[in-house]
């Protein structure tokens, strides 16, 4: 690109130095300066008589020292961050001399700067002056360029004196204009510069290499500098300038005219141009003839100017009356020294004033460029995109006014903007920026309900799912997107948009609320989590019951019974045949649109499948979506308790019953779930066989009866009573106090109802283990002659009980007939007879038992006197242990067992007599006295004969056995 076509701005203030003191100022005036060099806050000077003079940034004279006797400086370099100086003098009888100073360290004598080393730089004696010098940051290594074409590199510790070690690494024909060194994957090389050619030289280890010729042209004097930041070798001729990077040459620009000194200031490239010769003479002549001496000045002037090359446009550009001298950076700022003397300061405008210049001549592209570049932060360059974008809509460019307000969106407020675009024509604007705001996570549930209305108006569905289907974290207020879908009959979408972020219950509701898929709202809640399917099924239990009974009813038997599994679907893929032409991309086409929405609940023939024609062969219509028949490990969860879906169940009691059945099928019910099943399911029976009048009774109350007649059923007798009266279920009752031992209950039930015939068959099912009935039934029966009726022979078989078992005294059964005049005495004459008969022959029998045991007791009592009072005579030849004959010694028993004292294991006393009972008999005696024992033991035991009476059925015979026992008897007084 040629500069002509840059555009030219005034980016800098441009001011002339003034020194503060008569010193200074007379300094410049005399115009002595010979070298400038700058760095750590500071600006040196050197001048012709080997001088050199520190400066304050007022240009007052800080300091002076000598530093070269003879000759003049004509190259310095002061080393950033140091105290450290490097000057060059040049006599042309002598080489020239390098000195390193430490400034920061005084000579104590003279306080003048301590010289670290001094160095003759060789050039095999010729007498060519420096034509160019620089220099490493650390000093460890010099290169200086000579007139004559050679290149000499200094090496070593010069700061500290250790010795430096010279060498000429190049020689040509042609002039050195220019030395730098630069860094190169880790290798130090140098670039050189003559008036024909540019070329670099790896100057790092012992031996150097041969100068490689980077291009064949070359440059002036002061026409090569190195642009630190970058790197990158910057060159100017008379055509152009030029990049230099490692690979070589890069970008250039064309610029013609003369160039005599060139230097980097920040991004700018600062270009002096000579005075220009390409007037003609005659024609300046004329000028001069016209204008006099002004006129003369004019044509001496050179051209000073600073490139932004990167942004391709002139910063500042002007024409001096005196040529530059050179130009140094310091401060902040860049300086160009004149001829005459004359420094001029050139200060970069803030960046707020070079946009600004920029704004008022509406250049937006290059305020932006320059924001950029200059490190803005976002914040400040949305600013200038917002600028731009307001200019593009007063020009009526809408959409590349869009493109500015997006690229300014973080820090826009969207209603600026969006009202710009309400127009319905701009309705497109409106909504890419809206898109973009929820890209950005910057849009409100407002912006989201306008985005949808947008797609809405324009019935645009490919963008509306585009949008909903966008990947990456959610851009939109979920919930607003979700309702703006279903009130704009999207439920396809809505359902996509639920499903993703998981929200299950909105996926249900709009299934079953909006687009009434109540079938697929099922199979959906079935795919479900247990966790997540649990309060969705417990929702729309009632609307799936009504129009999914048997499935949702299998639903709730699988969940409640912890058999729940979730469902997955295998997606058996279309097999298309081979297919040629426009009917096969028409196929593929609508085969993609089966992506619409994957959503698991979606039905196969949601988008049609193409007909068959032409060359297109017909398959299978869509994929086919069925369960997976080899399912994962059942999920793990905690069935809820079956109670809770019992409600779920009103007004489909056939469904309930189902459930219910189902759920009882299982082996390990807590008891609770148990009482509550059996409870309902008997109520649900009782309840379907008063259904339809009646119709169906006997087989319900057949299954209600069946369901309470097993063992161990924990229902709750009242409820069972409770809800048999109120379904006037007397099978219930009875089986539930037949089950609870009321058979008493029963018996009476059937008597209050005047039900004779179920009071007989009660008596006879429960008279044998309910005594007690026998007599209720004879009061029942003869209570009215109507009954005593009905009763029949029962009268006769009752009586014959009671008399049997002895479950009424007859004075009992008299008094209990005489209470009425329904009973006559020739119905229980035959009972009156037998009784008395009985009566007599037990009197008979107790007599003859009394005169046995008197007898007995009289003979007992006669035994014991004469063994107390007569002798005793025994007649025993045998021995009642051994069983030979008996000998003497011999002991004899008054039991009239006869032993030989050696067979017993008893002492003799000294009268003769045996001490103990008769090991024969022994046995039976102590039976006798522990028996004997307990019955005094058990005599104070009141406790025991008053529960033994209280258990006991003949009280008499209790009192009796007891007296035996010695319980009635006063116990025996010590005197």
């Amino acid at each position: 690109m040629a500069l002509t076509s840059w555009k030219t701005f005034d980016f800098f203030e441009v001011s002339q130095v003034n020194p503060p003191d008569d010193e200074s100022r007379s300094f410049f005036d005399n115009n002595e300066i010979s070298c400038v060099c700058s760095g750590s806050e500071s600006l040196f000077l050197g001048s012709h008589d080997g001088v050199v003079r520190i400066l304050s940034p007022s240009f007052k004279i800080l300091r002076t020292f000598q530093a070269h006797e003879t000759g003049s400086i004509t190259h310095m370099k002061q080393v950033e961050g140091t105290s450290l100086l490097v000057t060059i003098s040049e006599d042309i009888s002598n080489e020239p001399v390098l000195k390193v100073w430490a400034l920061d360290k005084p000579v104590k004598k003279t306080g003048l700067p301590t010289c670290q080393s001094t160095l003759s730089i060789q050039n095999g004696r010729k007498p060519f002056p420096i034509s160019a010098f620089t220099a490493l940051d650390d000093l460890s290594q010099l290169a200086v360029g000579f007139a004559n074409g050679s290149v000499t590199v200094v090496r070593g510790d010069l700061v500290h004196d250790r010795g430096a070690r010279q060498r000429t690494v190049h020689e040509s024909e042609e002039p050195i204009t220019g030395v730098e060194f630069r860094d190169e994957d880790r290798i130090t090389t140098l670039y050189i510069s003559t008036t024909s050619r540019i070329l670099k030289l790896a100057i790092s280890g012992r031996q150097g290499q041969a100068a490689r010729a980077v291009e064949e042209l070359g440059c002036a004097v002061g026409c090569m500098t190195l642009d630190k930041r970058t790197g990158d070798i910057v060159v100017v001729r008379d055509d152009a300038i030029y990049y230099y990077g490692v690979d070589g040459r890069g970008p250039c620009y064309a610029y013609d005219g003369p160039k005599s000194l060139v230097t980097v200031f920040g991004d700018y490239v600062a270009l002096v141009s000579p005075p220009s010769t390409t007037i003609s003479p005659a024609k300046s002549n004329g000028l001069r003839r016209f204008g006099g001496a002004q006129a003369e000045d004019i044509f001496n002037t050179s051209t000073f100017t600073l490139l932004e090359t990167g942004l391709k446009f002139v910063a500042h550009s002007e024409s001096l009356v005196s040529q530059v001298k050179t130009l140094f950076k310091i401060w902040g700022d860049l300086f160009a020294l004149t001829q005459d003397g004359k420094i001029w300061r050139y200060h970069e405008k803030p960046l707020q004033q070079r946009l600004e210049i920029l704004y008022q001549r509406n250049l937006f592209v290059d305020s932006i460029n320059l924001a950029q570049k200059s490190g803005m932060d976002a914040h400040q360059q949305n600013v200038i995109y917002r600028k731009y974008g307001d200019f593009l809509y007063q020009k009526a460019d809408y959409d590349g006014a869009m493109q500015q307000y997006l690229k300014a969106i973080d820090n826009t407020e969207p209603s600026q903007v969006i009202r710009k675009f309400l127009d319905t024509q701009r309705i497109h604007n409106l909504i890419e920026y809206l898109e973009e705001l929820h890209e950005h996570h910057k849009a409100t549930a407002d912006h989201t309900t306008l985005l949808l209305n947008c797609y809405a108006k324009l019935k645009d569905i490919g963008k509306l799912e585009k949008f909903i289907k966008s990947p990456g974290d959610l851009k939109f207020d979920l919930d607003t997107a979700i309702s703006m879908c279903r009130q704009g009959g999207y439920y396809d979408q809505a359902a996509y948009l639920a499903t993703k972020h998981g929200e299950h219950e909105l996926v249900v509701d709009i299934l079953i609320e909006d687009s009434k898929l109540y079938s697929e709202a099922l199979q959906y809640i079935w795919r479900l989590e247990p966790d997540a399917a649990y309060p969705n099924m417990m929702k729309y239990a009632r609307v799936l019951l009504e129009h999914c009974p048997k499935e949702t009813t299998e639903l709730f038997i699988q969940y409640f019974t912890g058999r729940y599994d979730t469902k997955k679907d295998v997606v058996i893929p279309e097999t298309v045949a081979v297919q040629q032409g426009y009917a096969a991309g028409a196929v593929t086409a609508v085969q993609n649109l089966r992506d619409l929405l994957p959503l698991p609940y979606m039905n196969t023939s949601a988008v049609a499948s193409p007909p068959a024609q032409g060359n297109v062969t017909a398959t299978i219509s869509d994929n086919q979506i069925v369960d997976n028949p080899e399912q994962a490990l059942a999920p793990q969860y905690t069935p809820p308790q079956p109670r809770t879906a019992f409600s779920s169940f009103v007004d489909h009691p056939d469904e309930f019953i189902i459930f219910l059945e189902a759920c009882l099928e299982e082996k390990d019910l807590k008891k609770r779930d148990k009482v509550d099943l059996y409870t309902t399911l008997f109520e649900m029976y009782l309840h379907k066989s008063n259904e339809k009048k009646g119709a169906n009774r006997e087989e319900w109350e057949a299954k209600a009866k069946k369901l309470i007649s097993g063992r161990d059923i924990p229902i709750d007798t009242s409820n069972v009573l409770l809800l048999s009266h109120l379904s006037n279920f007397r099978d219930g009752t009875i089986l539930v106090r037949e089950q609870a031992g009321l058979r008493f209950d029963i018996f009476r039930s059937y008597t209050s109802a005047k039900d004779t015939q179920g009071a007989i068959k009660a008596l006879h099912k429960y008279g044998p283990e309910e005594p007690q009935l026998y007599p209720a039934a004879l009061a029942y029966f003869t209570s009215d002659p109507r009954i005593l009726e009905e009763a029949g022979d029962e009268l006769d078989v009752v009586l014959k009980k009671i008399d049997e078992d002895g479950l009424m005294a007859p004075l009992q059964v008299i008094q209990t007939l005489s209470t009425n005049a329904v009973a006559t005495m020739g119905m229980v004459k035959t009972y009156l007879q037998q009784t008395i008969e009985r009566e007599r022959k037990e009197i008979a029998s107790n007599r003859r038992l009394i005169t046995s045991y008197r007898n007995e007791t009289v003979d007992k009592r006669q035994e014991i006197t004469d063994l107390s009072t007569k002798p005793q005579t025994f007649n025993n030849t045998r021995c009642s242990f051994c069983g030979s004959q008996l000998s003497l010694p011999a002991v004899h028993f008054l039991c009239k067992h006869s032993f030989h004292q050696t067979c017993l294991n008893m002492e003799v006393g000294e009268d003769g007599n045996v001490e103990g009972s008769c090991p024969n008999c022994r046995k039976d005696n102590d039976t006798i006295r522990a028996i004997r024992k307990a019955q005094d033991e058990s005599a104070d035991r009141h406790d025991m004969f008053l529960d033994a009476l209280a258990r006991s059925n003949d009280k008499f015979g209790t009192i009796s056995e007891f007296f035996g026992r010695g319980v009635m008897e006063v116990p025996p007084t010590l005197e």
